[in-house]
């Protein structure tokens, strides 16, 4: 099999029916990932092990979901120089404004890409557009742009219909 490019990684199992969006978009393009938990707080050898070896292992960019305290992205960008893009899951106690904020909040030269909360698709398409900007991605580049080019469609598709019937009929 294809050795990954982009590692999918999530502090619980319980961030899957999230992080699985951004492994559909992967899927959708032919971008060969990996897709693990890795936890920030109760495995952090782990962790360490996990971001330090990205690199060398061939990953290219690793998506990080978190929810809570949401250290998970953050610590794996502390750690690898490779692109880290976060994605913050909803929580119950704050609707995933915290996990939010704690991804977001990263110190100067410590960056990572921050999607909105719950957002894996964007996520998933992200780290393809990082992919695809490198030399001999070309195909990849064609299917991101073949990708917009049908949500362009889409959108023009429904104006269309939209302009034409009215909108009480449009939404009858």
């Amino acid at each position: 099999s294809t050795p990954p490019l982009v590692g999918v990684i999530m502090g619980s199992d319980s961030d899957l029916p999230v992080m699985k969006a951004c492994c559909e978009m992967l899927d959708k393009f032919g971008v060969p990932y990996e897709c693990t938990i890795v936890s920030a707080h109760r495995t952090p050898q782990r962790l360490c092990e996990y971001a330090s070896g990205a690199k060398a292992r061939g990953l290219r960019v690793v998506v990080a979901g978190a929810g809570g305290a949401a250290h998970l992205p953050g610590m794996v960008a502390a750690m690898t120089t490779l692109p880290v893009v976060g994605v913050p899951v909803k929580t119950s106690a704050l609707s995933g404004v915290d996990s939010l904020y704690s991804i977001v909040q990263m110190p100067r030269g410590v960056p990572v890409a921050t999607v909105a909360i719950g957002n894996a698709t964007n996520a998933g398409v992200l780290a393809a557009r990082i992919l695809a900007s490198a030399p001999g991605m070309d195909a990849l580049a064609a299917r991101l742009q073949a990708y917009a080019d049908a949500q362009r469609d889409e959108v023009l598709a429904k104006a269309a219909t939209l302009e034409g019937a009215g909108h009480a009929a449009y939404l009858a």
